[in-house]
């Protein structure tokens, strides 16, 4: 059995660029795989009257050790800081490493992780390093993205990665990606995947102005071309640029406030209503944003989008106040010939089930009632079947591409009874 592995947790103070140490955690590795995660917060950070918790819910600001079993020992709000799909494989790749642990990822990982956390060895936090690539750089990004994709060697990676692709940390997804800054603040971009059967980045930017066309916060995009290529910028809404850096948001995602698994094969408590009632605990506008969970579900349902685990939901706090985190990742999964379809999370009595019946069955525990939620679904339906193909079209796809995602828009089994088909 391995030893016990320790790092030190830190966290940038709301509205502010100071960093303090704010406790420690440590994962105790257990035969077979998994381990025993604990953390407490440290004393001379329990004492400050501005001490804010990284998790209200499950890590109150208190002097115990907490433990958890679950995610493999690691707590959910460190997890949520730690790099995504993407980013394990860039450091994996950087070290010529597959032995690696969450402490392991934590410590790799770099500065632009989601959030106001960081991790280290020393009980001071260290001084901040980091400089972003810029806009500029877009080109050369990609370039190394192809690289890691294709898995070159540890000796042509390690210099170019350290150089200009640190690994970027998302609350969801494996797509190739990095920050870039430029005069305005912080952004994500994200790359063309091997494998993209159509052009995602002008895909996944039609989804989102057509979710903002529907009333559901998105962040801030744009379309940066490479040639005959697309990357998607979103702008980062955990951080604010301010003199002299950034104020990073607290931000955890929906698995953490299910105090859930990150497996698909153990979905319990992967579910809107839930996620709901959890909403009314941590939101400072729980009724806003209930109702505008109720949106999301039925633009979910509607283009098909069954990639809406709960990694890819969230709330983020800039000082005191939780609110729903603004939607991203949103993506149409065209199913040909199928005409149930389902989302990654339960969004009524009848399961997973994405059609009418069972959203309107999940209304009350919304916020909403039956009425309101039939009108809330034919107005995201009609702003669906409108301007889907004119967004596409405004960012850069083509006709090929609406042929190819047509499928998943407005399917027939959405009002079929729940259970017909």
């Amino acid at each position: 059995m391995n030893s016990e592995r320790e790092c030190f947790v830190y966290i940038q103070m709301p509205r502010s660029l100071e960093v303090v140490t704010c406790g420690r955690y440590a994962l105790s590795p257990l035969p077979g795989g998994g381990g025993v995660g604990r953390f407490v917060y440290g004393r001379s950070y329990r004492s400050r009257p501005d001490a804010v918790a990284i998790d209200p819910i499950h890590l109150p600001i208190s002097p115990r050790t907490y433990e958890t079993g679950k995610l493999g020992g690691i707590f959910g709000p460190l997890r949520d800081a730690s790099p995504d799909a993407w980013g394990r494989l860039v450091i994996q790749r950087v070290l010529g490493r597959q032995d690696l642990d969450e402490v392991d990822y934590l410590l790799e990982s770099p500065e632009d992780r989601a959030g106001a956390l960081f991790f280290g060895r020393g009980v001071a936090p260290p001084a901040s390093v980091r400089k972003y690539n810029r806009v500029l750089q877009l080109e050369e990004l990609r370039e190394t993205a192809r690289l890691i994709e294709a898995g070159g060697s540890t000796e042509q990676l390690r210099d170019q990665v350290r150089h200009v692709l640190d690994p970027t940390t998302s609350m969801g997804g494996a797509r190739p990606k990095n920050n870039v800054e430029d005069e305005t603040g912080l952004w994500v971009a994200k790359f063309p995947a091997r494998g993209d059967k159509w052009n995602n980045a002008a895909v996944e930017a039609a989804m989102l102005r057509l979710a903002a066309r529907c009333d559901i916060r998105v962040p801030e995009i744009r379309i940066e071309r490479l040639g005959d290529e697309s990357v998607l910028l979103l702008q980062r809404f955990d951080r604010k640029k301010v003199d002299g850096g950034y104020h990073r948001h607290r931000m955890v995602s929906a698995l953490t406030m299910l105090d859930a698994e990150d497996s698909p094969t153990d979905m319990t408590n992967w579910s809107y209503l839930l996620l709901a009632d959890e909403l009314r605990r941590w939101s400072s506008r729980a009724p806003d944003d209930r109702a505008e969970l109720f949106r999301r579900v039925a633009f979910n349902a509607l283009i098909s989008n069954n990639d809406d685990h709960p990694r890819n939901h969230a709330v983020v706090a800039a000082g005191e106040d939780w609110r729903l985190a603004p939607a991203y990742d949103l993506v149409p999964n065209p199913q040909l010939g199928k005409q149930e379809r389902s989302l990654a999370l339960v969004c009524g009595h009848y399961g997973r089930v994405a059609c009418r019946e069972n959203l309107v069955s999940a209304a009350p525990r919304l916020g909403l009632t039956p009425e309101d939620a039939g009108r809330v679904i034919d107005q995201v339906a009609d702003v669906i079947g409108r301007y889907w193909r004119v967004e596409v079209f405004a960012h850069g796809g083509t006709e090929a591409d609406c042929a190819s995602i047509a499928p998943a828009f407005l399917h027939a089994g959405f009002d079929y009874p729940a259970g017909a088909l």
